[in-house]
């Protein structure tokens, strides 16, 4: 009986992954690029429909990813250095989801062989942003948002 192929995201752990399996998990949903805003009281985060200006709104990647922290130096790199930032990605992340002991959703590019799957899941954040240079940072509670999927 053939043994079952294994996936090295089913094998290996977040802090084993070469570089290459590091960046290949990113779905490029862009979610984690959207301006967030953390209750103080409860610790709850909250999305909003405005992107860091280096998102490009249509292919929802960095367009400037190996020196975004020069550009936008309170970017957060994620690495297993800083366990603590994976509560500030979305739930359907492959990141979060791997560090909390999860499988990758159907729909994740490296299942479904196809990185235009994300978008036609409704997962990425195509066509549902705006850069933050469009407004004023005091607005950013009147573009909370709430994902569907």
């Amino acid at each position: 009986m053939a043994k079952p192929k294994t996936h090295f995201w089913q094998h290996k752990t977040l802090d084993q992954m070469s570089r290459r399996e590091w960046e290949s998990l990113c779905d490029g949903c862009g979610r984690c690029c959207l301006n967030k805003l953390e209750d103080d009281d409860s610790g709850a985060i909250f999305y909003t429909d405005v992107a860091c200006k280096l998102l490009d709104s249509d292919s929802c990647r960095c367009r400037h990813y190996r020196q975004r922290v020069r550009h936008v130096p309170d970017c957060l790199v994620l690495d297993m250095d800083h366990p603590e930032y994976f509560k500030y990605l979305p739930d359907t992340c492959a990141y979060r989801r791997l560090y909390e002991g999860k499988s990758l959703p159907d729909w994740h590019p490296l299942l479904s062989g196809d990185p235009g799957s994300v978008h036609r899941a409704g997962i990425s954040v195509r066509g549902r942003c705006i850069s933050e240079e469009q407004i004023h940072p005091d607005a950013l509670e009147d573009h909370i948002i709430e994902f569907q999927t």
